[in-house]
C-alpha cells in the first residue's frame, strides 16, 4: 500500500486552535507559482520511483476548497499521470463548509474526487465564533446538503470536543446534530492547546481555561455510548464509520483509507510545503515556507529537492517496530495482527515484546482478539480511554 498527501497551504483565516502550515495572505502570482511547483513536484516523485502503484490521495491544508475545483482536479489528473493509480482508488479532498456550492462540489465529484471530508467542528455558532471559523451551522447542514446532491457518498465530518466552558449538553447536540445528517465517516477530537497558537497564549494569560481531562473523557464516552447504537464502527481511536457488518478485527470499508496507510504504518508520499512522507526507510519534510518550497521544486530535480535537511530520518529497525506497535494500537478493532508484525520484521510479536504486552494485558488496556489470520493485539475499551498508558510500554522497548 502507497498514499499520497498533497498540502495546500492557503486559508482564509486562522483558526485560534490551528498549528498546521498555513497561510492567510498570498496573492496570486504566490498562488500560481505554488500550484506550478506542485504539479512538478508530483511529477518528479513520480518518475524518480518508476511511477509506483498508488491506492489514496488525499489533498490537506490548509483549506483545499480556496482553490477552483479545476486546480484540484488538475493536480488529481497530474498525479494519475505520474503514479500507478488504482482503479478504486479513495480520492479526499478536506474542505470547509463555507462556500461550498452544489456546481462546485459536483465539478469535484465529476472529476474522480470521491470523497469529501468536511470541517464542520460544531454546531453551536457560538462555539464556532470562538475556534475562528468562517461559517455557522446552517451554512454547515447545507454544505452537505450540496455534497450528496454532488453525488458525493462517502463523507466524512470533523467534529472538535471539550472547548473551553463546553457543557456535556452542548456536546451531546453536537453529536445529535453531526447523526442527523447521516455521514459516512465521523471524526471526533479533543481540543489541544499546541503551543505557537492564538488559543495556547490564551490559555497561558489566564484568559481560557485549558481543557479538562476529565470532562473530554466524559464527553468521549458518551461519543462512543451513542454513535454504536446509531450505526457506526468505532474503528480508531478518534474514527467511526458507518457500520458495514465487518468482522470485529476488520476496520470497516468507509474507514478512511489513507488515514488506515497511517496507522498501519505502511509507506506515503507527502508533496507541498510542510509535507512528511516516509518511504524505503526513510523520513522527512519538506520545507515550510511557500516561498522556499517554490525555489527549491523550480531548481531542484527528482523526489527531494524541496526536503528540509534538518528533518531527514533514517527509520532505523527499533524505532519502526515501536511505531508499528504505537500506530497499529490506535486501531481499536484490527490492532496489531501477530502474524502480519512477524512476516514484516522476522520475529514473533509474543515473544519480542514480552515484557510490554503484559502490563497492558494486566491493566485491562490491551486484550488478545483470535481472528483467521492468527492473534492481534489490540486496545480494550477502556485502553482506548488511556492509550497514551498502554503504549507507553512499547516506546524503545
Amino acid at each position: 500500500m502507497l498514499g499520497l498527501y498533497l498540502h495546500i497551504p492557503w486559508c482564509p483565516t486562522r483558526c485560534i486552535y490551528c498549528d498546521f502550515n498555513t497561510y492567510v495572505e498570498a496573492d496570486a502570482s504566490l498562488k500560481t507559482r505554488y500550484h506550478a511547483a506542485l504539479l512538478r513536484e508530483i511529477r518528479e516523485a513520480g518518475a524518480t520511483l518508476d511511477r509506483p502503484l498508488l491506492d489514496t490521495i488525499f489533498i490537506g491544508g490548509g483549506t483545499p476548497t480556496t482553490l477552483a475545483p479545476g486546480q484540484l482536479i488538475e493536480l488529481v489528473e497530474a498525479v494519475k499521470a505520474a503514479f500507478d493509480l488504482r482503479p478504486a482508488a479513495e480520492i479526499t479532498v478536506e474542505a470547509n463548509p463555507g462556500a461550498l456550492s452544489t456546481a462546485y462540489l459536483r465539478e469535484l465529484r465529476q472529476g474522480g474526487v470521491n470523497r469529501l471530508s468536511l470541517g464542520v467542528q460544531s454546531f453551536n455558532d457560538a462555539e464556532l465564533r470562538f475556534l475562528s471559523r468562517l461559517h455557522d451551522a446552517g451554512t454547515a447542514r447545507q454544505a452537505v446538503e450540496s455534497a450528496r446532491l454532488a453525488g458525493f457518498d462517502n463523507l466524512s465530518l470533523d467534529l472538535i470536543f471539550n472547548l473551553p466552558d463546553q457543557s456535556l449538553a452542548q456536546w451531546r447536540f453536537n453529536l445529535r446534530e453531526a447523526l442527523a445528517l447521516s455521514p459516512d465517516h465521523l471524526s471526533l477530537y479533543s481540543l489541544i492547546v499546541e503551543p505557537g497558537t492564538p488559543l495556547h497564549r490564551q490559555v497561558v494569560q489566564g484568559d481560557i481555561r485549558e481543557p479538562n481531562d476529565d470532562i473530554a473523557a466524559e464527553m468521549y464516552a458518551h461519543a462512543i455510548e451513542v454513535l454504536g447504537p446509531a450505526g457506526y464502527t468505532q474503528y480508531e481511536i478518534s474514527n467511526w464509520a458507518k457500520d458495514d457488518g465487518a468482522p470485529p478485527w476488520q476496520s470497516p470499508r468507509l474507514a478512511s483509507a489513507h488515514n488506515l496507510i497511517y496507522w498501519r504504518n505502511q509507506p506515503y508520499l507527502g508533496l507541498g510545503a510542510g509535507a512528511y512522507g516516509t518511504i524505503h526507510g526513510e523520513r522527512w519534510m519538506n520545507v515550510k515556507r511557500p516561498q522556499s518550497y517554490i525555489q527549491r521544486v523550480e531548481t531542484g530535480a527528482g523526489l527531494g529537492p524541496a526536503c528540509d535537511e534538518k528533518s531527514y530520518e533514517r527509520i532505523e529497525r527499533p524505532t519502526a517496530m515501536s511505531e508499528h506497535m504505537l500506530l497499529g494500537l490506535r486501531l481499536v478493532r484490527e490492532g496489531v495482527g501477530a502474524a502480519a508484525f512477524e512476516a514484516r520484521f522476522g520475529v514473533p510479536l509474543q515473544r519480542h515484546y514480552a515484557s510490554a504486552i503484559t502490563p497492558g494485558l494486566d491493566l485491562g488496556l490491551t486484550e488478545w482478539l483470535e481472528a483467521p489470520d492468527g492473534p492481534h493485539l489490540r486496545l480494550t475499551e477502556r485502553g482506548r480511554f488511556l492509550a497514551n498508558q498502554a503504549v507507553l510500554q512499547f516506546i524503545d522497548a
